[in-house]
This record gives structure tokens, sequence and C-alpha cells, in this order.
């Protein structure tokens, strides 16, 4: 009776070597350092909202956000505060995608002077979650000359 009892023992002391050594192989393998992807953060702000669309190099679009997601408020939609909650989301995602480096793209309104305070929250909050930025580049339009004015040859008569 004491031989049965001991096999089973025999056994566990087996399996547990096996589960041990795939354990291993497993840890191995999660070492191997990632290759870092590279994506880019398209960011459009105007007076109403913040749009946020995460691309990769390819320009498939990985994630979007925007403040009207982030809160229920219509005035807020364009703050600071909001644009690094739809950040964090953004980074979120572009951590689940394996993307650790990104090139910022920021567009504001036509013709507005600059893109604006929520932008700049946006960038701050990407540093904070770890990420490189290897460039930031502004690409708001200036109009040239724009539309004729209306009124005719001569102008508007008062």
């Amino acid at each position: 009776m004491a031989e049965e009892i001991k096999k089973p023992v025999e056994e566990t002391k087996v399996e547990k070597e096996q589960f041990e050594e795939v354990e291993e192989a497993i840890e191995e393998k999660k070492e191997k350092p990632k290759k870092d992807r590279i994506g880019v953060l398209n960011i459009y702000t105007s007076k109403n909202n913040t749009i946020l669309t995460l691309t990769d190099m390819a320009g498939n679009t990985l994630s979007r956000s925007s403040g009207g997601q982030s809160t229920k408020q219509d005035r807020l939609k364009s703050s600071p505060t909001v644009a690094m909650f739809s950040a964090k989301k953004v980074s979120e995602d572009a951590k689940e995608h394996g993307i650790n480096e990104l090139y910022v793209r920021i567009r504001a309104e036509t013709g507005s002077e600059s893109p604006g305070s929520a932008s700049h929250a946006i960038i701050k909050s990407l540093g904070r979650d770890d990420f490189k930025i290897i460039s930031i580049a502004d690409l708001t339009r200036t109009p040239r000359g724009g539309p004729k004015k209306s009124g005719g040859r001569r102008g508007r008569r008062v």
C-alpha cells in the first residue's frame, strides 16, 4: 500500500518539473525586446472641439478621440483638461498597438494665429506617458487672397 501512495507523488514531481520548464520558456519569450513602432498623432483644434487621430506610418487609423467623447458640456470640449483625458485614451490604444514613438502634427482652423492651449496639454500628457516625440509640426493653413469680395466692380454703395 505504501508503494501505491508513492507513485502519484513521483508523478506530480515530474509534472511540476515539466511545468517549470514550460514557464521558463514562456518567460524567455516575453523578455525579448519589442521592436519600437512609430505612429503619427494628428491633432485638430478649433474653438469648439479638439480631435485626436492616431495612425501608423502607412496612414491607417488606429485610434480616434475627441473632446466631445470625454465630456458632455459643449463649452468644455476645447479645454486643455478635457484634451488631456482624450490624450490618455489615445495613449492607451497606442500602447496596445506597441507604439512608443510619435510624430505629432497639429492643425488649427484656417487663418487662426495659434493652435490653442489644448494641443500643448496633449503633448505634455503624452510626454508623461513615456512616449518619445520625434517631431512636432504645425500644419495650420493660411489664407492667401481668399474669395472675391462682394459688392461688384465699383464696391458697395452706401
